[in-house]
C-alpha cells in the first residue's frame, strides 16, 4: 500500500461519503434509482474501453487520444461506482464484499492458513 492508497476504514469512511451525498442530490428516488445507480456501471466501464480504444489507436480516424494512465483512472471509476452501488444495496457493504472477497481469494488461491 503507498501513500495514496487509502486503509479500508478510510476507503469505506469516503464511500459512504460519496453514496450520502448522491443519496442527497439523485433525481429518482426508490428502486429506479437504484437500478440507475447500479446501471452507472455500465457507462463506466464503457469509459474504461474507450479508453483502451484511445491509448492504443484503434480508431484509425482518431488514432492515440487517451494514454495508460487514462485507463488506470477509468477502472478506479469503476472500482468506486462498483463499491457506491454496493453500499446503496446495502449498509454491510465492506463485510459483503470482505466475506466474498475472502470467498474468491480461497477458491483461486487455496487457504492462506
Amino acid at each position: 500500500m503507498n501513500d495514496h492508497t487509502p486503509a479500508a476504514p478510510e476507503l469505506w469512511s469516503t464511500i459512504d461519503t460519496l453514496t450520502q451525498w448522491l443519496d442527497t442530490n439523485r433525481p429518482v428516488e426508490g428502486r429506479e434509482g437504484l437500478l440507475l445507480r447500479v446501471l452507472k456501471l455500465t457507462e463506466e466501464v464503457g469509459e474504461v474501453s474507450e479508453a483502451v480504444i484511445g491509448a492504443t489507436g484503434q480508431n484509425p480516424r482518431k488514432g492515440v487520444t487517451h494514454t495508460w494512465e487514462d485507463v488506470q483512472a477509468e477502472l478506479c471509476d469503476v472500482v468506486i461506482t462498483a463499491l457506491v452501488a454496493l453500499r446503496t444495496l446495502t449498509p454491510e457493504a465492506r463485510g459483503v464484499f470482505g466475506r466474498h472477497l475472502d470467498r474468491v481469494r480461497e477458491r483461486s488461491l487455496g487457504s492462506l492458513d
